[in-house]
């Protein structure tokens, strides 16, 4: 079967996307689901995968630019198809069907490609044990590779953890989430109350928002020396009060640069968090459930 590979969207309005790179050749042999190019356009770079095993045929060149719904490569997924009688051959010795060349019509392989392949090469399961398997990074993971190693050889990262329980806000969220909906047409999600955790918490520790630059210390109204990563709520067993309870429970993970977060600020920092999101009320509506309502724009 020909199968033809079309060049994807990568979003309205886009009409012609560039071959930034090609990970096979005319005439490679590509499993389903290979990564066989990369392309480019204003919005984002995306993976063009193989739809089928076959021989490729390749359309394009690298650097070359395409509109979108073009015909990028040709798979001839004739190639390779294996005979009933091969068929148990390989399953019963383990060969892989990309390994053997087929002799039959349109390339198929009949049952003597098969003993001829087990008679000059060895086990193809041995064969993979050996072999390294070798594949190009995407352009966005190059890009993040170097992102990441370059701040890692510039800054001096620490994490620090946490955890807190979400039953309040789990609460409160069964509590007005319907008329949240209702007057804003969004949901009411759980990234508000960090976000405003966030805002308390940094006016007692500002230097989670500073950077360095050579001797000086520079002071954001944004985060640029830490992140805060929030975790999957999961329910966990905790004692409270010397009672055990089951409850909604999130890890919390800053991770700052400690040239200039020392460890005192960082847990500090997620202690004010854990503090205001486990008692909202007292610390986000000062205890008034009309002031929440006020806050909600309800």
């Amino acid at each position: 079967m020909i199968i033809k590979v079309k060049v994807p969207s990568p979003g309205e309005s886009i009409t012609e996307v560039e071959v930034s790179s090609l990970f096979v050749k005319n005439g490679d042999y590509v499993s389903k689901g290979q990564i066989i190019a990369e392309i480019d356009s204003d919005k984002a770079t995306l993976e063009i995968s193989a739809e089928e095993c076959g021989t490729i045929t390749l359309m394009v060149k690298k650097g070359e630019r395409i509109e979108v719904g073009e015909t990028f490569c040709i798979i001839n997924s004739y190639n390779n198809i294996a005979s009933p009688a091969s068929k148990k051959i390989l399953n019963e010795k383990n060969i892989s069907i990309k390994n053997v060349k087929g002799t039959g019509k349109g390339g198929r392989i009949i049952k003597e490609d098969c003993i001829l392949f087990k008679e000059k090469n060895i086990n193809d399961s041995i064969i993979e044990e050996r072999l390294k398997t070798i594949t190009p990074l995407s352009s966005l993971r190059r890009k993040l590779s170097e992102r990441l190693v370059s701040i890692k050889n510039k800054t001096a990262t620490l994490t620090t953890f946490n955890e807190v329980d979400m039953q309040e806000i789990f609460l409160i969220r069964k509590k007005y989430k319907d008329f949240f909906q209702e007057k804003h047409g969004v949901h009411l999600g759980f990234m508000s109350f960090f976000t405003l955790s966030c805002v308390k918490a940094l006016k007692l520790y500002p230097d989670i928002n500073a950077m360095i630059d050579k001797e000086k210390k520079i002071n954001f109204k944004y985060y640029d020396s830490a992140i805060l990563g929030m975790h999957k709520i999961m329910e966990r067993t905790v004692v409270i009060n010397g009672s055990i309870k089951i409850r909604p429970m999130m890890y919390l993970a800053l991770s700052y640069d400690h040239r200039i977060i020392d460890g005192k600020e960082s847990v500090g920092f997620l202690i004010n968090i854990k503090k205001i999101i486990e008692n909202p009320m007292k610390f986000l509506m000062e205890e008034n459930d009309k002031d929440f309502s006020k806050i909600l724009d309800l």
